[in-house]
């Protein structure tokens, strides 16, 4: 197995438990999980705090108590979550741009976190992650994961969601896009992989899901793949920290790999987020789709 750095080496990072008599915060990407786990804490009565993330967030967060930061304003951060007097925090939904050094403002609170990030710029997003974790945990914040909140969002036991199933043909790509994800996970570049004919056709890198999947669209547009089949693998890192940036899949997942042609998914049991779970499902049969889940590999 590769591993080139210590962080690599690391076992995968589990999440605390919540503080169940505490103020949650949010700390808001772009996506649906964090409307979802919004809306999980309100129903169980205790409304959350929201720091939307500067052009990321949704604007319907903003019905929430709320401030909007950059995600490089450390000060303006650790002060509003203070204010709120939040203790748990979970970071939800996807940052489309990480951090320019050229935003940071310096002061007390930055200086401090500088080394962590400088430690961290420099390998991949699980290592950032892992900073801007540490830094908040060392003001004494909590750190939970959103699936403790929503734990129906986690995809269940190692089963064929779908009514349709995986042919011997798409099994094999399944394996072969299930290896090359692992692989890639160790180097912390990505959580996916693309095999189409028995072989892999792409992996996911900074472009994210979507844009990789955009691609394979593009090769079979230009020949240089079958015209139709293959799947699409998803799965934590080795080394992931499961208090954020678990692999997630949803609607918009399932269309996007119709429209790619392809013919199904294969995401990890327990590790990875699926929204609007029977939405996705039905929008997956009413393409001919297999959702498949397999099982996390055995250390």
């Amino acid at each position: 197995m590769l591993k080139t750095t210590h962080d690599m080496m690391e076992s995968a990072v589990p999440a605390q438990a919540p503080d169940a008599e505490a103020r949650t915060a949010i700390i808001a990407g772009n996506g649906l999980l964090p409307q979802v786990v919004a809306e999980a804490l309100e129903r169980k009565g205790n409304p959350p705090f929201i720091l939307c993330l500067k052009g990321e967030a949704d604007e319907s967060l903003k019905r929430y108590e709320h401030v909007t930061v950059s995600v490089v304003e450390f000060t303006r951060l650790i002060k509003a979550l203070k204010q709120s007097g939040a203790k748990n925090v979970i970071l939800a939904g996807g940052v489309r741009q990480r951090p320019h050094l050229s935003d940071i403002r310096l002061d007390l609170t930055t200086l401090r976190a500088l080394p962590r990030v400088f430690r961290a710029l420099g390998k991949g997003d699980d290592a950032l992650l892992r900073a801007f974790i540490g830094l908040l945990e060392s003001y004494g914040f909590r750190m939970v994961g959103a699936h403790q909140i929503v734990p129906d969002i986690l995809a269940p036991a190692a089963s064929v969601l779908t009514t349709t199933k995986p042919d011997k043909k798409e099994q094999h790509n399944i394996e072969l896009a299930r290896e090359a994800a692992r692989l890639l996970g160790t180097l912390d570049v990505g959580q996916g992989a693309v095999a189409v004919g028995g072989r892999v056709v792409a992996l996911e890198g900074a472009e994210g899901t979507d844009n990789m999947i955009e691609r394979v669209r593009q090769m079979r547009d230009e020949g240089r793949i079958p015209r139709q089949g293959g799947v699409l693998v998803k799965c934590a890192k080795p080394s992931q920290d499961e208090r954020a940036d678990l692999p997630t899949i949803g609607i918009d997942t399932v269309a996007n790999i119709a429209a790619a042609g392809l013919s199904g998914i294969a995401i990890e049991a327990g590790r990875t987020v699926m929204l609007s779970y029977k939405d996705t499902v039905q929008a997956a049969d009413a393409e001919g789709l297999f959702i498949v889940t397999f099982d996390s590999p055995s250390e």
